[in-house]
């Protein structure tokens, strides 16, 4: 029982705080105490430095011996393989789902895209960013290949932060809906040319916005 209730507490320490990370609410080189983030959720500091550890795994925090625990800075060197990892899973997963997409798959994208558009319309970027998530999630799925995904979520999760600087106005999330739509139209005609062509395009946007905030934030780079 006891491992049962030590393994939930980490989960929700280490959920809540990758979170908090990605979303920029704690920024790259903040201080992170275990004994003040125990107190916050009212746990022991086990748990806690298991989810540190954890985030440490991810290149999230910089946890060093007798110093400090801090939030990680951008590595462009781990920016540029995530990049490269991520393009060679999803033009390879866009292959796959061009011989699988049928009609049920339209619709799912569809609905997706749909809710994506509303969430710009009204402002929410976090949601727009959440659906952003569950349009690549369902492109593995719906392709066969769902395990697929958790490589390019871990990809994600490190350039993640980038991408929520640069999502501070709708004109930036419209791209991005912009390269979504273009995919799903790829896929529903079956044109693979052109569901890799908007791929790679939609993936090259982060050389712009890793200059951009390079430019801007260059106190958050390492």
């Amino acid at each position: 029982m006891e491992d049962t209730i030590r393994r939930t507490t980490t989960d929700a320490v280490y959920e809540t705080l990758l979170d908090e990370i990605v979303s920029l609410k704690i920024l790259p080189g903040t201080k992170v105490s275990e004994t003040e983030i125990a107190r916050r959720f009212g746990v022991s500091r086990q748990p806690v430095r298991n989810a540190f550890t954890r985030l440490g795994n991810k290149d999230l925090l910089l946890i060093r011996p007798q110093k400090a625990t801090e939030v990680r800075g951008f590595s462009m060197d781990r920016i540029a393989l995530a990049r490269l990892v991520r393009l060679s899973v999803e033009v390879e997963i866009t292959r796959h789902a061009v011989m699988r997409w049928n009609s049920d798959c339209n619709a799912e994208l569809e609905d997706n895209i749909a809710l994506q558009e509303q969430a710009i319309q009204a402002g929410d970027l976090a949601k727009f960013h959440a659906l952003d998530y569950d349009f690549h999630r369902s492109i593995c799925t719906l392709s066969d290949n769902p395990m697929a995904f958790e490589v390019i979520l871990d990809c994600k999760q490190k350039v993640d932060r980038l991408c929520m600087l640069s999502l501070t106005n709708d004109i930036e999330a419209k791209s991005v809906l912009k390269d979504h739509r273009g995919i799903a139209e790829g896929l529903a005609s079956g044109d693979l040319e052109k569901a890799l062509n908007t791929t790679r395009k939609h993936l090259s946007r982060l050389d712009q916005t890793i200059n951009f905030i390079h430019d801007t934030h260059p106190g958050y780079f390492e």
